[in-house]
């Protein structure tokens, strides 16, 4: 038994022996079916533009139920001031059902981070994913699986998005990844690509190139992870 100490910038945490090393919640942006396990937590750290830092943690506080929040500061990185701390959000996941031999998996969930905030029209440019529902299944090959799924972002309008994430472990070693996200029409959708590198049995690293067709938006970001007990 061992405890560690998770300090970034605000919240920080004892936790013991981390469990279930490959199962991933999410992709980049783009959550899967899975969820964590009852007395589980998982960590995480990304660092993208205006020089933001965001920290998540969510926990498995019954089978197949995740609860989790999130909080991110602007500016935090860097000489550049003031520092903007953002509303805190929160992140929900209920597995549904586990999957078998010829139907996915299924959860549905909520996920209230947005990204690059504007502090002019005091809307995130890249919004918040929502309420959600979504699939995922093992296709083609061993260790291939696409995440299909649908969201809303805001109940005041009518307006429903499309998600698809696909990713291949590649033997417990690294995890490619890939998204189309925020379909809506084709001109406002984003898409994503990246590496998740397993650097230990708890800790992961991911790589990402966000929005990497839209030279406005694009984006370089590191996301870094780790998974425990509690």
């Amino acid at each position: 038994m061992k405890k560690l100490l998770f300090t970034i910038f605000i919240i920080s945490a004892a936790v013991v022996q981390a469990q279930d090393l490959r199962k991933d919640i999410m992709l980049m942006d783009v959550p899967t079916a899975e969820t964590l396990d009852h007395y589980s937590a998982d960590f995480n750290a990304r660092f993208y533009s205006q020089n933001s830092v965001m920290t998540s943690v969510d926990f498995g506080i019954f089978p197949q139920l995740n609860l989790g929040f999130s909080i991110a500061a602007q500016q935090l990185l860097g000489n550049e001031s003031p520092v903007r701390v953002l509303t805190p959000q929160l992140q929900a996941k209920f597995k549904i059902y586990d999957g078998s031999l010829y139907l996915p998996a299924i959860a549905v969930g909520y996920d209230g981070r947005g990204y690059m905030y504007d502090h002019v029209s005091g809307k995130y440019l890249q919004d918040k994913k929502g309420a959600y529902l979504v699939l995922s299944r093992e296709v083609i090959i061993p260790n291939l699986q696409i995440h299909p799924g649908v969201n809303v972002s805001d109940f005041d309008s009518s307006n429903v998005f499309f998600f698809t994430g696909v990713n291949f472990n590649i033997e417990d070693k690294v995890n490619l990844m890939f998204e189309w996200d925020n379909v809506h029409n084709i001109k406002d959708s984003r898409l994503n690509a990246g590496v998740r590198v397993y650097l230990t049995d708890s800790f992961e690293a991911d790589f990402m190139l966000r929005d990497f067709t839209d030279k406005d938006m694009f984006e370089r970001a590191l996301q870094l992870r780790y998974k425990a007990n509690f």
